[in-house]
C-alpha cells in the first residue's frame, strides 16, 4: 500500500499505553526568520492526525507544537511540559512524513516514522 505525500502525527501516552486523543497540534513552516502557520489538527480516538497540513507538503523546515499541558489538565493530571515542539526538515516533499510523539508526564521522545 502506498502512502501519499504529506505530514501526519501520532501521540501515544506511554504512562497508560493508550493513544492521546483530543490533543491540539499546530504545524508551522519556517519562512526566513519567521514561522508561518501551515495547518493544525486535533488527535483522533487513535491519537492520530492524519493530515496536519492545510496545503501540499513542500521542502523546508517545519515545527509541530503539541498542546501537552492543556491535554494533561483536561484529564485532571499535570505534566512537566506545557507544550512540546518538534522541528524537522523536509528535503523530499514527494515522500510521506510521519512524526510521532511518545509522551509521559515528565518526558517525551520522537522519531521519524513511516
Amino acid at each position: 500500500m502506498s502512502v501519499s505525500p504529506g505530514l501526519s502525527t501520532h501521540v501515544l501516552d506511554t504512562a497508560t499505553g493508550l493513544p492521546a486523543s483530543g490533543m491540539q497540534v499546530r504545524c508551522e513552516r519556517r519562512d526566513g526568520p519567521a514561522w508561518k502557520e501551515a495547518g493544525a489538527g486535533t488527535t483522533d480516538a487513535d491519537g492520530r492526525v492524519k493530515s496536519v497540513l492545510a496545503a501540499a507538503l513542500a521542502a523546508g523546515v517545519y515545527r509541530l507544537t503539541f498542546a501537552t499541558g492543556a491535554w494533561h489538565a483536561a484529564r485532571g493530571s499535570k505534566g512537566f511540559f506545557p507544550s512540546v515542539s518538534i522541528e524537522f526538515e523536509v528535503s523530499d516533499a514527494g515522500r510521506h512524513h510521519h512524526v510521532p510523539l511518545l509522551l509521559s508526564p515528565f518526558g517525551y521522545s520522537t522519531y521519524r516514522g513511516s
